[in-house]
């Protein structure tokens, strides 16, 4: 799944232009329960603005905030102009890259701001891979490294008529396998399921109901 399927388009994000007074940004950030937004030129990306960045530029001018506020512009504060994520990247890369920051811009070749990516939004789409959020079977398991090994698992699985709910595989620290985590729905065959994976050579760690 690429960036650009789960990110929010630009024409639904909230974001601010170089120009724009820090008063009237931090009043649509209060309004509307946002951290941070977008600052853009145009159409491109130059980083981004928050209440903590406004506040603290804020204690750092020497200034009064009535004035700091309507004389200051996103522009002139705005920080993080690596905070961005291009849309044609697979959504996995997401989750590292927000360095503690609540969301990232999505952009093309160009630069050219194209939406944005929240935390949430991502949290939400492992949730899914991982099936999180619909109850089954989640039975771990270890495999050599070989070629072939989930094809054998898509066979045991069709042989014994389950119905997958989700898939993922992490590496073991031992580079030889891999440990496998599969979500399947309740049925009455579990025990036989798990026992022709140990008799096709998988290595049964953990059968939990979740």
């Amino acid at each position: 799944m690429f960036v650009k399927s789960i990110m929010k388009p630009a024409h639904r994000s909230y974001t601010a232009k170089t120009d724009d007074r820090l008063s009237g940004i931090l009043d649509l950030l209060n309004e509307h329960d946002l951290q941070a937004m977008p600052v853009l030129n145009d159409r491109k990306f130059l980083g981004m603005v928050s209440k903590e960045i406004i506040y603290r530029a804020y204690f750092n001018a020497d200034q009064s905030k009535e004035t700091f506020l309507n004389e200051t512009t996103a522009g002139d504060i705005a920080e993080n102009e690596d905070f961005y994520i291009h849309d044609e990247e697979v959504f996995e890369r997401t989750l590292p890259a927000f360095k503690g920051f609540p969301l990232l811009a999505v952009v093309d070749k160009e630069r050219n701001f194209q939406g944005l990516v929240t935390r949430f939004d991502v949290i939400e789409q492992f949730e899914s891979a991982f099936g999180s959020k619909k109850k089954g079977i989640r039975i771990a398991f270890t495999s050599e490294e070989s070629s072939g090994r989930i094809e054998r698992l898509g066979d045991i699985i069709k042989s014994y008529h389950e119905n997958v709910i989700s898939l993922a595989t992490f590496d073991e620290t031992d580079k030889l396998a891999r440990r496998i985590v599969l979500k399947i729905e309740r049925k009455d065959n579990i025990e036989q399921f798990t026992n022709k994976l140990e008799k096709t050579g998988f290595r049964i760690l953990s059968v939990k109901e979740v």
